[in-house]
């Protein structure tokens, strides 16, 4: 597998936020997202049998681990390597861009899947038959630039009747969180807000945290 790093930090995201966890970071990424926080993960990598990534793994006293990138489903081994971790005890999450096939999957890895939003610029490359391969333990993340931004998802919520295990960020450097959350409480909308808080405890440039 293309590895950009693999560490041991707190949940930035997700509803799994603020618990300890092993990120793996693979390398690789098919979408260009105006906001991309990570883009050092498009090109910079290094090749790893699976066994050494797992022993790797063994290494670290924590069950949980993220699967993230960078586009994960983009290396076939990502599906052995979450065999493998469900196998020996790990609670897997996998955080995907939306515009792949997930039901190649285990159903026991928590997906944690992007709806592109008009200004991220990749809006047109989401699957939206990923929607019917989702279940109740999966998530939706919206990454949010605007109120344009925001207003599509809405909608999409509404289209596609999403109302439950939905997270909506402010793209960080893009929108004020403030205005995010009042807009959320002002419609009453049933999401979960997120701030990354790994960028509030560590600096938003760091690597590894």
């Amino acid at each position: 597998m293309n590895i950009a790093e693999i560490y041991y930090s707190i949940q930035g995201e997700s509803s799994y936020i603020g618990l300890p966890s092993i990120f793996v970071r693979l390398a690789g990424c098919n979408l260009n997202c105006a906001y991309c926080d990570t883009p050092y993960a498009k090109r910079d990598g290094d090749p790893l049998e699976l066994a050494a990534l797992c022993a790797s793994i063994e290494e670290y006293r924590c069950k949980l681990v993220l699967i993230t990138g960078g586009e994960p489903l983009l290396q076939a081994e990502v599906l052995p390597f979450c065999d493998w971790l469900l196998k020996h005890g790990y609670q897997v999450l996998l955080e995907t861009n939306g515009s792949l096939d997930i039901s190649r999957l285990p159903v026991d890895v928590v997906k944690v899947m992007d709806l592109k939003c008009p200004d991220s610029g990749e809006q047109g490359r989401i699957r939206w038959q990923n929607l019917d391969y989702l279940t109740e333990n999966d998530q939706l993340k919206f990454v949010i630039c605007s109120r344009g931004d925001y207003e599509w998802a809405r909608q999409i919520m509404k289209r596609y009747n999403l109302n439950h295990n939905i997270l909506m960020g402010a793209a960080y450097g893009y929108l004020e969180p403030k205005s995010l959350a009042d807009w959320i409480l002002k419609d009453n909308l049933p999401v979960r807000f997120q701030l990354q808080i790994h960028k509030y405890i560590w600096s938003p440039e760091s690597r590894g945290v």
